[in-house]
């Protein structure tokens, strides 16, 4: 990322806030290093961290600095008036945030029901068990990408049967596994698109594809009195 030389009267490039798509954007970078064996599992949890604490482009730079990331890394916007392109249009399916995250760290963490997945998604889970159910969810934009990262953990991400899934990550001496055929899709020409990516370091990202949830059974049903 070079950093311009500003036009008088504005700040300089490199001290404009970055946004979190920026941030996801250097930590699929920095999974990926990971998978590649470019960087150890302190590496990549120490680069991480600085990665979402990062305000500035000035503190995104250094953390791919020594990466081989050319044409990947976030790029600045050649004016701090930049706007977006005319006549684009954003596609919004529900209301709800453009990036959120889960974190399972020596514990469980869940999210299933109705609610809306936003743009960006991040789940980590370390030593620990992190559980994404979609199959009642909206969603916030036509695709989703969620990045998933487990050490020594379990991350689950289950989708209907109307959602594409893309599975593009990076298992190491850990499993990264695509939705079986056992339950088709049926897609139609308004089916999100979710993709999952990230990396599993002696742990695992399931990707399981499920039918809708069932209504919830009562004691009585369960003791066969109804």
């Amino acid at each position: 990322m070079g950093l311009p030389e500003p036009h008088p009267g504005q700040p300089r490039r490199a001290d404009l806030r970055v946004s979190d798509a920026d941030r996801h954007a250097v930590a699929d970078i920095l999974r990926e290093a990971a998978g590649e064996g470019r960087l150890d599992i302190d590496e990549l949890e120490e680069r991480l961290e600085e990665t979402f604490k990062a305000k500035t482009y000035a503190d995104l730079e250094p953390i791919t600095q020594d990466l081989p990331v050319a044409g990947r890394a976030p790029v600045m916007p050649p004016s701090q008036a930049a706007g977006p392109a005319a006549g684009a249009v954003p596609v919004v399916y529900g209301e709800g945030d453009a990036n959120d995250s889960a974190s399972a760290f020596l514990s469980n963490v869940e999210r299933k029901g109705v609610w809306v997945v936003p743009q960006h998604f991040s789940v980590n889970a370390v030593l620990g068990d992190a559980n994404i159910d979609l199959r009642e969810a909206h969603y916030s934009a036509r695709e989703v990408v969620i990045s998933a990262t487990s050490v020594l953990g379990s991350v689950k991400v289950t989708v209907p049967p109307h959602v594409h899934v893309i599975v593009e990550g990076n298992g190491v001496l850990g499993e990264f596994k695509e939705p079986s055929e056992k339950v088709p899709e049926a897609l139609t020409a308004d089916s999100p698109v979710v993709r999952v990516r990230g990396i599993a370091v002696l742990g695992d990202v399931t990707v399981k594809r499920r039918g809708p949830r069932g209504p919830k059974r009562t004691l009585r049903q369960h003791l066969g009195l109804e």
